[in-house]
């Protein structure tokens, strides 16, 4: 099984990618909707509060105008389960925003990540796709899932992803990593335990052991970006995404943070900048959602990455990862089911493992 995030056109290829609690979005994508599942449910705990991050919500976030493909081409709603798509990018503080619409972008989706809530409410899926990963794009043949994005935008990416696992996307989601940074400041930092040591690409000089570091926003922004530290690349850089993807949600669901509205704000205005949503995911989509899970815990969200056939080269000599056709069968089976949780513990998938 492998492991994806990072940028189109690295010779390792591979993307990753988040985890929940619904919030705040605009411009730029990366790897946050944990975020937005973390808000949402913080929005809910802050009862009369709510009505503040709503606005701020609204006010800071940009919406796709065109997300989805055509009603025809689109899988059928079975259920009540939610699947939301996260499309992520390191623009290193560009605002500038990708694939507003159904017309073919210069850009390609270094990180995507299916975001899978079952019916029941009682569990929050992340499973990250990987850049790279050899697929047919609809109406231009096969090619790297990531390039569905720079071929149709992202209705195009949408209809590629849901032609794949055949389950229907309710939301888009595109967020960028400079969220990270700010995210991290309004929490007053965030402790992650870092299993390799790497001395970091952006903070120049600057080295970090093996143990536990409390990171400030710009270390944080350091640490998920970096790469070339680690005999693996971009596999490890998915490992330490997930790592700290798990130590933003800890913090955000602690007692003190959840009690503290100057610090829920905060955290909202932080993100809000930095993540473009559907129209459909507004203020009042995000709440609704945050009431439907106000039990989720961090113990209810899993990650995982889905399983590949491995490294491979196209005909035309790109270097690809391959389909697992099998597990990809059984990934939307288990979707269409309500029984992802026992996929994963079957095929030992939590968190990237």
């Amino acid at each position: 099984m492998t492991h994806p995030f990072e940028s189109p056109d690295d010779v390792r290829g591979t993307e990753f990618r988040e985890r929940r609690r619904p919030v705040k979005k605009r411009r730029g994508r990366t790897v946050l909707i944990a975020v937005a599942v973390v808000v949402a449910l913080v929005a809910v705990v802050a009862g009369g509060y709510l009505f503040n991050l709503a606005h701020t919500f609204d006010s800071g976030s940009s919406k796709i105008d065109q997300a989805f493909p055509d009603e025809s081409t689109r899988p059928k709603k079975t259920d009540g389960s939610r699947n939301i798509l996260v499309m992520g990018s390191d623009s290193r503080g560009s605002t500038e925003s990708a694939a507003a619409g159904g017309t073919p972008t210069d850009q390609r989706a270094d990180t995507l990540m299916l975001v899978h809530i079952p019916a029941d409410r009682k569990n929050i899926y992340t499973m990250s796709i990987m850049r790279d990963l050899w697929v047919d794009i609809p109406g231009h043949g096969e090619a790297k899932i990531n390039s569905a994005l720079a071929l149709g935008g992202t209705p195009l990416m949408v209809q590629t992803v849901e032609s794949i696992f055949q389950q229907r996307i309710d939301h888009v989601a595109m967020i960028d990593f400079e969220g990270f940074k700010g995210l991290t400041d309004a929490l007053g930092g965030v402790t992650v335990t870092t299993k390799l040591p790497f001395t970091s690409n952006d903070l120049k000089g600057q080295s970090f052991a093996p143990g536990q570091h409390t990171f400030n926003g710009t270390e944080a922004l350091a640490f998920v970006r970096e790469r070339h530290s680690y005999a693996d690349g971009d596999y490890q850089r998915v490992r330490n995404q997930q790592e700290f993807l798990r130590a933003i949600i800890k913090k955000s669901l602690a007692g003190q943070t959840l009690s503290n509205p100057f610090t829920i704000n905060n955290m909202v205005g932080a993100v809000s900048p930095f993540v473009s949503v559907d129209k459909s995911l507004d203020s009042g989509a995000v709440a609704g959602l945050a009431l439907e899970l106000k039990d989720i815990r961090p113990q209810n969200m899993v990650t995982f990455t889905l399983p590949t056939g491995g490294i491979g080269t196209s005909t035309d000599g790109q270097s690809i990862v391959l389909t697992d056709p099998t597990a990809i069968s059984d990934i939307s089976g288990s979707m269409a089911a309500g029984t992802m949780g026992d996929y994963v513990a079957a095929n030992k998938l939590e968190n990237g493992n």
